[in-house]
C-alpha cells in the first residue's frame, strides 16, 4: 500500500485555509501515520477534521453525532486555533493524539483500557510522544 498524497488529505485541511501553519502541521501528521490509519481515515465517510469554533459566551456552532460504542456516529476531530501557535512538537503530539482517538474510535489499545492512555501510546507508536514539560 502506498502513503497517500496531500489531495487525498484535501478535505481535511480545508478548514484550516486561515491557519496555513495548523494545516501545515495536520498535513505533517497525516502523512507520518501508517498506509492502514491513512486508509481507515480516506475510506471513512465519517472520519473529518474541524477547527473548533467555540466563542465565549456563545459556545459551539460545530454539530456532530456522538460516537457509539460500536464505532458508530462521528469520528470527528476538532483542533483548537492555538495550535496554530504552540511549538511544533506540542501541536504535532496533539493532532496526533487526536487522530488515535479516531482511529480507536474513541476506545482501548489492546491491554490499555483508559481512552487517554490508548491514544498517547498510540500516537507515540507513530512518533508522536507528549512532550515533556
Amino acid at each position: 500500500m502506498t502513503t497517500s498524497t496531500s489531495d487525498e488529505f484535501a478535505t481535511y485541511l480545508h478548514p484550516f485555509r486561515q491557519l496555513p501553519n495548523l494545516q501545515k502541521r495536520v498535513l505533517f501528521v497525516l502523512k507520518a501515520l501508517p498506509p492502514d490509519v491513512q486508509q481507515d481515515f480516506l475510506g471513512d465517510h465519517r472520519f473529518r477534521v474541524e477547527l473548533d469554533n467555540y466563542e465565549p459566551g456563545k459556545g459551539w456552532t460545530l454539530f456532530m453525532p456522538t460516537p457509539g460504542p460500536d464505532g458508530g456516529g462521528s469520528r470527528c476531530v476538532v483542533l483548537k486555533p492555538k495550535l496554530d501557535a504552540a511549538s511544533e512538537a506540542f501541536a504535532q503530539y496533539v493532532i496526533a493524539h487526536e487522530f488515535a482517538h479516531a482511529f480507536l474510535r474513541n476506545g482501548g489499545w489492546g491491554e490499555i483500557t483508559d481512552v487517554e492512555e490508548a491514544a498517547d501510546a498510540l500516537a507515540a507508536t507513530w512518533g508522536f510522544c507528549r512532550p515533556v514539560a
